[in-house]
Parts: C-alpha cells; structure tokens; sequence
C-alpha cells in the first residue's frame, strides 16, 4: 500500500481511538445528571427538567462518537449467517465491499445532518421545553461524528483491501 495511505490509517485509527475513549467517558456523566435528577425529585422533592434531556445529548454524544471506535475494534454488530464460514481473506474481501455502501449511506447522512445543523443556526432551533435548550451543540456533534465515522469506514476499506491482498495495513 502507498505511504499516504498507511499514514491515513494510522492517523484516522488515532483520531478514533481518542473520540471513542473520551466518549466512554460520557457514561458516566448520563449516570450523575439521572441520579442527580432522582435525588432532587424524589428525596428533597425539587424537580430539574433539564436532567433527562441533558442525559438524552449525552446519550446521543456517546453512540455517535463511539461509533467510529467500535468500527475500529471490530466491536460492532454483524450479521453471521454465512460471514463466519469464510476464510480471512474472503471476510476481507466482503467487507471491503460491503464498507462501500456504508460509506455511500454515511455521505447521504452526512450532508443531511450538515443541512440539518445549517438549518438549526440559522434559526435558533431549540428544543420545546421547560428547559428550552439549543440543539445547535449536539448537531454539531452530529456532523462531527458522522464525519469521523466516514474517514473510519474508508480506513477500514483499506486495511480490508490489503488483507484481500494479503498484506497487514496498521
């Protein structure tokens, strides 16, 4: 494989792993904003109506910047019915051609959430709420991960592209 392409890998592989480690971290947060909610409510009987929509943006932050990570280890759901019987080479074979058509979908969604988050500027979008927060920042989120999952599904063309050939790519 040409050079650009190893250093591609090794530097999207990087980005991945650090997005995907700073949003394991984001658990955490989702479980202090609901257990804070729960305390408030139920034992000094102060509602927070900002808790569970704080712990939804955060849920969504978690699963949109871990995707590409989960991509990267191989952690992601497949489907096995016939993927499990082939030889490393032919899994290599498959999934770079079937990383094409996430890489066509990630585009369409791309350029949707990037219409999406253009739209929420300019508007002001916010969400209609007692708390009334902006959805600016997790769209802008959005775009971002969906970003990097497509820079982390064409890395994994590659690497799937050299093992079909029978090299070892990062």
């Amino acid at each position: 494989m040409p050079s650009f392409v190893v250093k591609y890998v090794q530097v999207v592989d990087y980005l991945s792993t650090r997005f995907g480690r700073i949003a394991m971290y984001l658990i955490f947060l989702m479980i202090g904003t609901l257990l804070l909610d729960a305390v408030t409510r139920n034992m000094l009987n102060i509602p927070l109506f900002w808790c569970v929509e704080l712990a939804q943006f955060t849920l969504a932050a978690y699963y949109i910047m871990g995707g590409p990570y989960s991509m990267q280890l191989e952690t992601h759901v497949r489907m096995d019915l016939l993927y499990d019987r082939l030889s490393e080479r032919n899994k290599a074979r498959m999934d770079s051609f079937t990383v094409i058509f996430l890489m066509v979908y990630l585009i369409v969604l791309l350029i949707g959430s990037i219409s999406s988050t253009v739209y929420s500027i300019e508007t002001n979008q916010r969400l209609f709420s007692m708390w009334n927060p902006s959805v600016v920042p997790i769209k802008l989120i959005m775009v971002f991960g969906i970003f990097l999952m497509l820079l982390q599904a064409l890395s994994t063309f590659f690497k799937d592209l050299a093992k079909a050939r029978g090299l070892e790519l990062a």
